[in-house]
């Protein structure tokens, strides 16, 4: 695909229907990650019910929701390009469904195993289609050593895999088994390598900045992070208004509640110029 400045929101969406992901040929700039880095280190601080740590310690693993009380969050998430990329990969109107910044500490950050995000979301939340999107922006370098999303290309058409049977007795599992390493919906090993061997696997790598899109049903992975660069990857979840879940039960900042469309509205300290995207591995 080529990655000049006029590359079409098509173009973008023939590429996300046919592999279930696609990189933006656009890149924040270093000031607007500068400010971004800024907010998350800010927000990290804090003793709040947002902020999730790796297991057993004081390392912040996720931060969740801050587009509800961050002001330079909540200017992010109506970036023009942001809510066009998402309205045009899902077709409709779409409102902000969950917001959250993944960090993997240097030495620290833990894996993510084999699943499908469209799983937690379609069995705890009751969202009734997977019309909704992943754009996620890289507040570090992300290469193959600090543990990069893996994907499974085209894994996004299978619908969901490996569900646990059911119990009979209903009820929602612990949230905090879904923002854990240990989650509660997995695609298991043995399949992952084996839709790879057939489908071929991508690193979702990049310089800070850089910008992707993946589809809630993808297949995706990540690993430790053995080396000494954090990896910081911020994601929006937009989800279509007339996908919303009816009556969601887990927590307003792993779901929310306001379904409101997105009102597009530029900032002018959250800049997206042309980018180079790196070809993934």
């Amino acid at each position: 695909m080529s990655v000049a400045m006029d590359v079409s929101l098509t173009e973008l969406r023939s590429a996300y229907d046919k592999d279930g992901w696609c990189a933006l040929p656009h890149r924040f700039t270093d000031d607007t990650v500068a400010l971004l880095r800024e907010r998350v280190a800010s927000i990290s601080r804090e003793r709040r019910p947002e902020v999730v740590y790796e297991e057993g310690t004081g390392t912040v693993r996720a931060i969740h929701g801050c587009h509800a009380f961050d002001e330079v969050c909540a200017a992010l998430v109506r970036h023009p390009r942001l809510v066009a990329l998402a309205e045009a990969l899902t077709g409709k109107p779409v409102y902000v469904y969950q917001f959250k910044v993944n960090l993997k500490q240097a030495h620290e950050g833990a894996a993510w195993p084999w699943h499908q995000d469209y799983a937690f979301w379609s069995e705890e939340d009751g969202m009734p289609s997977p019309d909704a999107v992943n754009i996620a922006i890289a507040l570090d370098d992300i290469h193959e050593g600090n543990g990069p999303l893996v994907v499974v290309p085209g894994s996004h058409t299978l619908g969901l895999l490996d569900l646990p049977e059911d119990d009979g007795e209903g009820g929602a599992s612990d949230w905090r088994r879904h923002v854990s390493a240990n989650l509660t919906y997995t695609v298991t090993t043995e399949r992952a390598e084996a839709l790879a061997r057939d489908n071929g696997k991508s690193l979702i790598t990049g310089s800070a900045g850089s910008v992707h899109a993946f589809h809630p049903s993808i297949v995706h992975s990540s690993s430790n992070n053995l080396s000494a660069d954090r990896r910081a990857l911020l994601l929006i979840t937009y989800n279509a208004v007339d996908n919303a879940p009816p009556n969601p039960a887990r927590p307003e900042f792993l779901v929310s509640r306001d379904t409101t469309p997105i009102v597009a509205g530029a900032d002018a300290r959250l800049e997206l110029v042309p980018h180079q995207a790196d070809t993934p591995a």
